[in-house]
């Protein structure tokens, strides 16, 4: 799409070359923004930004976000944090570092070169939920000292540190909490329960579900879920959040096993395994919000997402990615 150049605007994706992160840039990119994606690959790879790298208004870094780095931005998007509970168990130091120490660097060009920043949070602030579904007045019910709390509190902490940089220094800022997404350009390997539930149908192995299966999720579709985030960037000031982006579809864990299994024509038996400590057992995002002052919400259903992801599994070769950790499911 093309924008007057008084339109263009420089912009930092970290976490830029993973799933979400580089459709994001491949979007900014396209509309003719100056786009900068910042990532070390930890679990995301090259390839996924590799038909940018000749752009001439696109650039690459391989830099950790826990540490400083001095760029001139008008518009930072800070999705740099691994994602799936196998890879930030792997190394839960590192993972609370890279949303505090993460948060800091990013609000820190942020507040020197007076950019907007919107923070990707997510919906395991909100715990294992005793209030169903989850609004974003909900404050969260979540175990500080568990396996998953370095990236449940990480990313608490996260967002305490954006509130307090734009009540302290008047950061201009965005928070919005990420519900589960799925879509094409999924690292086969990154642990999410429908990459993992496709890649095993597609190679003929077991599907594994945790527990008896009956535990929810909402899972929306990759390019709706940009789509909130752009609009959450590009709304009015007086509108930072948090606000969640999600589908409000519910699903079983089983009932998407199921629907992979009939979708791909697989011979895969679901079998089950113990479920892990500090499991959500129902997980919803109340949109409310987002409707109301993003006029957003998902269009794409979970059928719909499933047939275009599973084309995609279909077009790689599973065998050139890497599990980004040794303990992946």
């Amino acid at each position: 799409m093309d924008i007057s150049t008084s339109n263009i605007k420089r912009i930092l994706v970290t976490g830029g070359a993973g799933f979400l992160g580089s459709y994001l840039c491949k979007r900014l990119v396209a509309e003719g923004h100056d786009v900068i994606c910042l990532d070390n690959f930890f679990t995301s790879q090259k390839s996924n930004v590799s038909d940018l790298l000749m752009q001439p208004n696109f650039e690459l870094i391989r830099h950790d976000v826990t540490h400083p780095i001095w760029l001139e931005v008008d518009e930072v998007y800070n999705l740099a944090c691994p994602a799936a509970p196998c890879h930030y168990q792997y190394n839960p130091i590192k993972t609370i570092k890279t949303s505090v120490a993460g948060a800091i660097n990013v609000l820190g060009i942020a507040k020197r070169c007076r950019a907007k920043v919107l923070q990707a949070s997510t919906s395991e602030v909100y715990g294992d939920p005793e209030v169903h579904p989850q609004p974003e007045s909900y404050r969260g019910s979540v175990n500080p000292i568990g396996p998953r709390a370095c990236y449940d509190e990480g990313k608490r902490a996260a967002e305490t540190l954006f509130m307090d940089y734009h009540r302290m220094n008047g950061v201009n800022i965005r928070i919005v909490r990420i519900f589960n997404t799925y879509g094409p350009k999924m690292h086969p390997y990154d642990g999410r329960v429908v990459s993992t539930f496709i890649r095993q149908a597609l190679a003929g192995e077991d599907i594994t579900i945790f527990g008896d299966g009956q535990q929810t999720r909402s899972f929306c579709y990759r390019d709706d879920l940009i789509e909130g985030m752009v609009r959450m960037m590009e709304g009015p000031d007086d509108f930072i959040g948090p606000v969640n982006l999600g589908n409000p579809d519910e699903f079983t864990i089983l009932q998407l096993a199921e629907m992979v299994v009939e979708m791909t024509g697989t011979k895969s038996q679901i079998v089950r395994k113990p479920l892990p400590p500090d499991d959500p057992v129902r997980r919803q995002p109340d949109i409310t919000l987002a409707r109301e002052r993003l006029s957003w919400q998902p269009t794409i259903s979970l059928a719909e997402g499933l047939k275009k992801t599973i084309e995609y599994f279909r077009s790689i070769n599973i065998a050139d990615f890497r599990p980004p950790t040794p303990d992946y499911i």
